[in-house]
């Protein structure tokens, strides 16, 4: 009997260009799962042109419901080790070539496009913006768009009713003026 192993999948990952203007991220991964153990190799793989050989890998417990010791890659061992004081949404990478590659880590379970939008912002040159800054921001942007959404569903559901106007910078309302229609 033989056992067919299916192919690894190659790892989600954006990463910056090298260049001058060093940022806090150089990149971003997107795991298809929270199981470290099977996400580490591709990504260790996929790192080895752009990093050299990945030795050693750090993350935040908070997210990665375990954490191996070990995880074999592609001709070599990977050692991993974990610091709670880690911001929980990065992952550390030392390597041969570079010395250390951090990466900002979106959740599996993040919506393609949201993903895709935290994945270039962590790739952009010269950044000072931490991964978890960018977890955050990411987050009240789609509370927002949520809201926008629930907004939207309200008109649709009320018959359309114009909402009151109001002022810009003072919040108050605005009363519109016969023959000046409201836009």
């Amino acid at each position: 009997m033989t056992t067919t192993l299916a192919p690894l999948r190659s790892a989600r990952l954006s990463l910056t260009r090298k260049t001058a203007l060093p940022g806090l991220l150089d990149g971003s991964w997107w795991p298809r799962s929270r199981d470290l153990a099977a996400q580490l190799p591709s990504l260790v793989d996929a790192l080895e042109e752009h990093c050299g050989r990945v030795t050693r890998v750090t993350v935040n417990p908070t997210r990665w419901p375990v954490v191996p010791h070990k995880v074999p890659a592609t001709g070599h061992t990977v050692h991993v080790g974990w610091f709670t004081e880690q911001d929980p949404d990065k992952i550390i990478l030392l390597a041969s070539t570079v010395g250390r590659c951090d990466l900002l880590v979106i959740p599996p379970e993040t919506e393609p496009a949201a993903a895709a939008r935290l994945m270039t912002a962590a790739a952009l040159r010269g950044s000072s913006i931490t991964a978890g800054a960018l977890m955050f921001d990411e987050a009240a942007a789609g509370r927002r768009m949520r809201g926008a959404r629930s907004s939207e569903n309200a008109w649709e559901t009320d018959g359309g009713a114009v909402m009151p106007l109001r002022h810009p910078v003072a919040g108050a309302r605005m009363i519109p003026m016969p023959g000046n229609p409201r836009r």
